[in-house]
């Protein structure tokens, strides 16, 4: 690896050094773009040449003119999918400058890691990449012009035998073997790699559908002219990039026809979600190959065909897989992208792996263990259980109780967990799929087909490490039992009511006082603990607390043992003294402000926290009056919007102008129309005034 640190190469850079002498042994002449002089040879490369869709690697000049791009990648990318990033080069190439070009693009395209080269020819009926051991001599691709130029004949495609890849560099030999080589079903695209498989696959496909779509048209051959979209698992990146190549070949497809969209797309520079949303709405890519990107949660409505070239071990993860093709679609909209298609009827399945032949076992519930409390489960975690009823009851509760926590309470179990509570949860159940188990042994064994113990170990790691969070953290475990229990209410159905005095409880004040005096007590304690406590204690200059903070705070006091409201502080505040308490009616939670102040004694009266704000608002207002400071009608309405805004969430920031009421308002956009380039400066100054 390569000491960064120390002025060491990037694995590009690496990469490039090896194109650099690839290309100096077949005849080209290698400059930097700065010092270009492309008349110094037949055939120069110039390194990172700006185009119109950015910084081309190399550009290829032969005879003085530019006739291609090589595109560089770090050693072990799969080069299937990087030719469109080549071809926007080869189509953007500055026409002001001498170039040979074919329909505006040059056309010679090379994709290389120094170890890997592919090569797409534009001269070419239907231009397809290939591999290529070499780049292309200067005077070769000179005769090719001029044979085309001459004839409009393209080159000659060469086939390539290949027995040995390294499958993370990508790098090939040729070994002639003495003796047969076994290997099992498990081994095919791992351990071996069998392009004719894959090839009678791809071959009996296209041959198979036109049975499959009697109502398509067909060409002279008897084939589809338009294949329908169609999706195909692989087993792996690598295997997706072989499946891209050889289905390329079989169904006459260019590199748009048939692309790999896998989490690695990025690598090749598409995004995934780019290729997705072409191969969605455009009429190429006609066919995709997948690992898992396109498994579950991804809708392609005008898929057809979905095509099993790997095997899963869930049903669950079948029935996902399966189900990207039930999506239905408006006819007009199969029409947009399958000219031919009348209508979404049917789709269909090809099991070229045997998948629908496996015992694949049944999706079960996650909640197991209905009979077991919260406490208990995490308690058997606790003492080291990894049972799978345990793990996966566990992970639906904290499911459950994730989509029920306040942010406040959700904060503070991240801050014990080191994640969020979904995220705890999702990793419990991903560690109990059987698919992991097996992929998670044969990469501990370093075989493809692992025995029933080795997977059952791999499982039993998995298992381990997922629940590690919780089984090696007492303090969350009771974070998660107390936040829990404050979300409950124990229904007493056994006691019976009975009246003891009617009339005015002369204890009412008593109590009030005793409730008063325990908040006091509360802030007391706590002051240092809960952010809006220390604001408001501390009275630092300029400072803020959020609206989170106060919901915090809420949270804090509605918990075990004292659970109050504050509904419940302000009437007992009412009950002590009432002439000192104003704004009676609906409570909100910025109201904990007021009480808080009051009950430390930085106010005399204990005033509701909207009417606090509009005291502040309209002393402010006047004060700009005062000042010669004018606002129109319109401004003054909409300055009200955010005075009360702030009055019960104390802060403001421009996406809030997205929600109501200012969404019913204009928005944001509204807000810019009416204060222009004042907005921020003026928000920040009602932050100020107002609240802080």
């Amino acid at each position: 690896m390569a000491d960064y640190a120390n002025g060491g190469l990037t694995p590009e850079q690496e990469a490039r050094r090896e194109i650099d002498a690839q290309l100096a042994a077949c005849g080209w002449v290698v400059q930097d773009h700065k010092s270009a002089a492309v008349a110094a040879a037949r055939g120069v490369a110039v390194r990172e040449v700006p185009v119109g869709a950015g910084w081309a690697d190399y550009v290829l000049f032969v005879d003085c003119q530019a006739v291609g791009v090589i595109e560089a990648k770090p050693v072990g990318t799969t080069l299937t999918g990087v030719e469109t990033q080549t071809l926007g080069y080869r189509r953007s190439y500055p026409g002001e400058l001498p170039a040979f070009q074919v329909g505006g693009v040059l056309p010679f395209g090379y994709e290389s890691t120094g170890v890997e080269t592919r090569f797409t020819c534009g001269l070419d009926p239907v231009p397809t990449s290939r591999r290529v051991f070499a780049f292309h001599r200067p005077e070769a691709m000179a005769r090719w012009i001029d044979d085309h130029i001459e004839t409009k004949a393209g080159t000659l495609r060469a086939g390539f035998v290949t027995e040995f890849r390294d499958r993370l560099t990508r790098s090939q030999r040729l070994e002639l073997v003495d003796e047969d080589v076994d290997y099992d079903a498990a081994e095919l695209d791992r351990r071996v790699v069998a392009p004719d498989q894959i090839r009678t696959v791809a071959a009996t496909l296209r041959d198979s559908l036109p049975a499959m779509f009697p109502d398509r048209e067909r060409r002279a051959d008897g084939k589809l002219r338009h294949v329908p979209k169609t999706l195909i698992f692989a087993k792996d990146d690598s295997h997706a990039d072989d499946i891209v190549q050889i289905v390329r070949e079989e169904f006459g497809l260019g590199n748009e026809g048939a692309v790999k969209i896998t989490y690695r797309s990025g690598d090749a520079g598409r995004r995934p979600e780019e290729l997705l949303q072409q191969f969605r709405n455009a009429y190429n890519p006609r066919i995709a190959v997948t690992v898992d990107l396109i498994a579950t949660g991804t809708d392609v409505k005008p898929i057809e065909c979905v095509v099993f070239m790997r095997r899963v071990r869930s049903r669950n993860y079948f029935e996902q897989m399966k189900g990207r093709g039930v999506r239905v679609i408006d006819p007009d909209d199969l029409r947009a992208v399958t000219p031919d298609a009348t209508v979404k009827d049917r789709f269909v399945v090809v099991d070229a792996v045997g998948v629908t032949d496996d015992d694949l076992p049944d999706t079960v519930p996650l909640e197991r263990q209905r009979h077991e409390s919260f406490d208990q489960l995490l308690a058997r975690i606790g003492l080291g259980s990894t049972d799978e009823a345990t793990v996966s009851s566990a992970a639906s509760r904290l499911a459950r109780l994730d989509q029920r926590m306040t942010a406040g309470d959700r904060a503070a179990v991240q801050k014990i967990a080191g994640m969020g509570l979904g995220a705890l949860a999702r990793r419990l159940v991903e560690a109990l799929d059987p698919d992991s188990h097996l992929q998670a042994a044969a990469e501990a064994a370093g075989i493809d087909d692992p025995t029933p113990e080795q997977v059952a170990s791999a499982r039993e790691q998995l298992v381990r490490a997922a629940v590690q969070p919780l089984a090696g953290n007492s303090e969350l475990r009771e974070k998660l039992i107390e936040v829990r229990r404050s979300y409950e209410q124990m229904i007493d159905s056994a006691s019976a009511d009975t009246v003891v005095s009617e009339g005015f409880s002369v204890d009412a004040a008593d109590r009030a006082r005793r409730q008063v005096e325990s908040f006091r007590k509360f802030i007391e304690e706590h002051r240092d603990q809960i952010t809006a406590l220390q604001v408001l204690y501390d009275q630092p200059p300029g400072g803020f607390f959020t609206y989170a903070d106060i919901k915090g705070l809420a949270n804090a006091i509605a918990r075990p043992p004292h659970r109050w409201t504050t509904e419940d502080l302000w009437a007992a505040y009412e009950t002590l003294d009432a002439s000192k308490v104003r704004g009676s009616g609906h409570r909100v939670n910025t109201d904990l402000v007021s009480l808080v102040r009051y009950a430390i004694g930085l106010t005399d009266e204990l005033v509701a926290y909207p009417d606090l704000v509009n005291e502040r608002f309209e002393a402010w207002l006047q004060q700009q009056r005062n000042a010669g400071r004018a606002f129109t009608v319109e401004q003054v309405a909409y300055l009200r919007l955010i005075r009360d805004h702030l009055a019960t969430s104390v802060m403001i920031a421009p996406y809030d102008f997205r929600n109501p009421p200012f969404s019913t308002h204009g928005g944001y956009g509204r807000a810019l129309q009416l204060f222009g380039d004042e907005l921020t400066p003026l928000m920040d100054e009602l932050m100020e005034v107002l609240v802080a």
